[in-house]
């Protein structure tokens, strides 16, 4: 597992192999490849949000291609030392806050840290199959978390089903890369003059 692009280019990853079980599914470098792709210029100067954040590898991956701050989130401490020192390896100390949180209970702990104008890049990445996806996707939209030109990176199992709409925020595209599903959302009106 390494970073894909930017001024971290090729740096390796601690990966989590099997000392975390289920507890933590990287992205695969492809997949991770793939969306940032799709999400191009939206990286630059983004404050990123990584939810589930397991090694930190997407969060990572934004800072590289110049996302201006990342919040990594991750219930375990063990991972959490792991993103810890993914973000040290990568150089990325002072732009990278992480929480150890349980968002199990919700996102409501993250209204405190919102910008002004709510993060621009927000990755969602549930353990498979606990419908975590859908919970904190709806917490994040009611708390307005996300400014209005954002952008909603959910990933779950690629059998999952996710709604057109999560209030005003609809699903513009859909990738799957193996077992992995990809949803991006954006706020409807936004970003149309882009397509």
């Amino acid at each position: 597992m390494r970073i894909i692009a930017g001024v971290s280019r090729g740096r390796r990853l601690v990966s989590p192999g099997q000392r975390f079980g289920k507890l933590v599914r990287p992205t695969s470098d492809r997949a991770r490849e793939a969306i940032f792709n799709v999400l191009a210029d939206k990286v630059e100067q983004a404050l990123v949000l990584d939810l589930f954040a397991g090694t930190g590898a997407l969060g990572l991956e934004a800072l590289s291609r110049g996302a201006a701050q990342a919040v990594f989130v991750e219930a375990n401490r063990q991972v959490v030392e792991l993103i810890r020192q993914n973000i040290a390896a990568c150089g990325f100390i002072d732009e990278s806050l992480v929480l150890q949180r349980d968002l199990a209970k919700g996102p409501a702990f993250l209204a405190k840290l919102k910008p002004a104008s709510g993060f621009d890049l927000v990755f969602l990445d549930p353990p498979y199959g606990m419908g975590l996806g859908h919970k904190v996707m709806a917490g994040l939209v009611e708390l307005e978390l996300v400014a209005s030109h954002g952008i909603i990176v959910v990933e779950d199992r690629a059998g999952e089903e996710y709604p057109a709409l999560f209030g005003d925020w609809f699903c513009y595209d859909r990738r799957r890369y193996g077992e992995a599903g990809f949803w991006l959302y954006r706020q409807q009106g936004e970003n149309e003059s882009n397509e």
